[in-house]
């Protein structure tokens, strides 16, 4: 019974660290852009807004207790080099400003038009300031009290779209190929694999708190967990785009906060206004104490202690602080030439780990695939940026999956097995007969 009990609160802390402002906002303008591709598109946004994220978890956890170990298994210069990117991205440069962000302008501004985005970004983080500089209470806070409360208000929105669809599919430009992209990608948005491997450490420490301190029980608490929040994430996910797709509204250039506040008052009534609000402040929040918590947990470490968790906390919350008031779509806009280029690298590095740790051993290997992942990732950088000329981006187009962002996939792979070839597995004779 205890460990059921634990298993909950752990796993409902896990959707509330993963379920901010992007998770929120992006499915349904996605939903709108799609038409009658919504099933092809929900699995590329779970793609990446969900299996890559569990496997983030799954790739710390097989690694050791945190995200210096899985770094250092392959080597010992990635865990302070990626982890600080990585730690930057979820941290004070993208999403912990897109919570507050998000806060005022779907929870606050449509009942109070005039309010300063300023005040209220100042209030937000000093709640959250408070309810992070207490680390070892962030997982039964969220856990326990602010994600039920969330998931009633989504679940019943979702519900009552389902039940009640505010009309047919949308006409869409996109076919079935774009769809996936557009899904994929933009999956990118909700920075969860970059998070997950962070947020792994902190769930493993609360397993540990717990009493689930073997090898064994803590994996299975931490791996059960992690299932049953990637199963909320993909009701609230397919949800969030069925209505965006069934929303009526066609118009690309609407803001994705100002979309969302209209599903919410066209499915709930004047509730809905009130409802979403409490949703956003209740994700946002719970999404920027856990990153805020991992940001002085991170820098801490790196620095030995030098910098202290409370001092770091409290420089987030006001770096943060300052990055919000440029507003959600500023924000998502910056983001996007930063996540193509990171994101690449990072599902390298949990993919790998994941599927091949276990029988191969050699560093060589995981090194070649990173290094693959790197080098695509700055050409798709440079693409973006319109640095490349169309001769160059024509050649390249012929690697597969590059057009439709995907181009690190194979180099990674056919670098990885060609080090393989050469170099090894790693693994003697004896370990693989017991494999």
């Amino acid at each position: 019974m205890k460990k059921t009990r634990d298993i909950i609160t752990i796993g409902f802390a896990l959707f509330a660290m993963f379920f901010g402002a992007g998770n929120l906002l992006l499915p349904p303008y996605i939903g709108i852009q799609i038409g009658d591709h919504v099933w092809i598109t929900i699995l590329a946004f779970g793609l990446t807004g969900i299996l890559l994220p569990f496997f983030g978890i799954l790739s710390v956890v097989n690694s050791g207790d945190s995200f210096e170990d899985l770094g250092t298994r392959i080597n010992k210069f990635l865990s302070p080099v990626l982890g600080t990117i990585i730690m930057l991205c979820i941290g004070p440069m993208i999403a912990i400003p897109r919570t507050a962000a998000t806060t005022f302008e779907v929870g606050i501004l449509p009942s109070f038009p005039t309010a300063d985005p300023l005040w209220t970004s100042i209030a937000f983080f000093a709640v959250t300031w408070l309810l992070t500089i207490a680390p070892s209470k962030v997982v039964d806070i969220i856990g326990n009290l602010l994600t039920p409360l969330l998931l009633v208000l989504l679940l019943s929105l979702i519900a009552m779209g389902l039940f009640s669809p505010m009309g047919d599919f949308s006409e869409s430009s996109l076919d079935t190929a774009q769809s996936f992209t557009l899904g994929f990608v933009d999956g990118y948005q909700t920075l969860d694999v970059l998070a997950s491997v962070i947020f792994a450490g902190i769930i493993i420490t609360a397993s540990k708190t717990k009493g689930y301190n073997s090898v064994k029980s803590k994996n299975q608490v931490v791996i059960a967990a992690g299932i049953l929040a990637a199963s909320c994430l993909f009701i609230i996910y397919g949800g969030l785009i069925y209505l965006g797709a069934t929303s009526g509204i066609e118009d690309l250039a609407i803001k994705r906060s100002e979309l969302l506040i209209r599903i919410s008052r066209a499915i709930m009534g004047p509730f809905g206004t009130i409802a979403i609000a409490i949703s956003i402040a209740l994700a946002c929040l719970t999404t920027a104490i856990a990153l805020t918590s991992a940001v002085g947990t991170f820098f801490s470490s790196l620095t030995k202690g030098k910098l202290s968790y409370k001092l770091l906390v409290t420089v987030c919350c006001i770096a943060s602080c300052v990055l919000s008031i440029t507003g959600v779509d500023n924000i998502i806009t910056f983001a996007y030439p930063i996540l193509t280029f990171v994101y690449p690298i990072v599902i390298t590095l949990v993919l790998y780990t994941v599927f091949f740790g276990s029988f191969v051993k050699n560093k060589k290997p995981y090194v070649a695939a990173l290094i693959g992942s790197t080098v695509i990732a700055c050409l798709s950088l440079a693409k973006h940026f319109n640095l490349l000329s169309e001769n160059t981006i024509a050649t390249l187009n012929h690697i597969p999956f590059f057009q439709y962002e995907l181009g690190w996939v194979v180099p990674s792979f056919v670098l990885f097995v060609l080090l393989i070839l050469i170099t090894g597995t790693g693994i003697k004779k004896e370990e693989a007969k017991s494999l």
